[in-house]
């Protein structure tokens, strides 16, 4: 698949720019792996994954060191250039093969059905158009194909659900390079199409006070059909 080819197509090389905010999350997120026990989080995220995986949204490229042995390439997409430049410097450090390209979640710059999985973490809240997103997931994987998926949205109670709405409407996305706290991961996959798998909710930090966008969900689905 010439994915080289691919970056010239109808996706601009940065289709997001938020550089401030990048350069924040890069290390808030770093500090995360251990502080929040993130990295043990990305282990169960990643495990029993094979052959060809596309990730959407890779970010500063965190998840590349627990992808297991099994999975013969990953290409990660990428749309901002601060987090794409350390994802590249992340790439060359994994044991995996990953290829690191520019794109967007609602345009993948890859061919239909390519794919034996697709990652999604951390990603859905921040999406220009998540069902368009959804949409081009379930075009790259092959039939049968399975997302694996770790997202914040939705929970709490009704002055929890109140203060996700009112950040959302307000300041937020403003603050966070678009990010939402109140959407509704699971909901969203089932509107998309996806079979739901297991899936568990749970609060990161798992101790501590709760905020807004401790509210996250862990899972997996699937692409209806079987393989041939």
């Amino acid at each position: 698949m010439p994915l080289r080819s691919a970056r010239t197509g109808k996706v601009p090389r940065d289709a997001v720019h938020h550089p401030l905010f990048a350069r924040y999350y890069a290390r808030m997120s770093v500090s995360a792996e251990t502080k929040l026990g993130m990295g043990a989080v990305r282990d169960r995220l990643l495990t029993g994954l094979s052959g060809r995986v596309i990730e959407i949204g890779a970010g500063n490229g965190l998840n590349f060191a627990h992808y297991p042995g099994t999975v013969s390439e990953v290409v990660a997409i990428e749309p901002e250039r601060v987090l794409r430049k350390l994802a590249v410097e992340a790439a060359l450090r994994a044991e995996v093969p990953v290829d690191v390209v520019p794109g967007a979640a609602e345009a993948l710059p890859v061919k239909s059905e390519a794919f034996d999985a697709a990652v999604v973490s951390l990603v859905l809240c921040s999406v220009r158009d998540v069902p368009r997103a959804l949409g081009e997931i379930r075009r790259v994987l092959r039939p049968g194909g399975v997302v694996r998926f770790l997202e914040h949205g939705r929970g709490g109670g009704r002055v929890m659900t109140f203060t996700q709405q009112a950040l959302d409407r307000t300041v937020w996305p403003l603050l966070t390079g678009g990010c939402h706290v109140g959407r509704e991961p699971i909901a969203s996959l089932r509107g998309a199409g996806f079979e739901l798998g297991p899936y568990r909710r749970m609060l990161i930090p798992e101790k501590g006070p709760v905020l807004p966008t401790s509210y996250c969900v862990l899972g997996t689905a699937w692409r209806p059909g079987a393989p041939d």
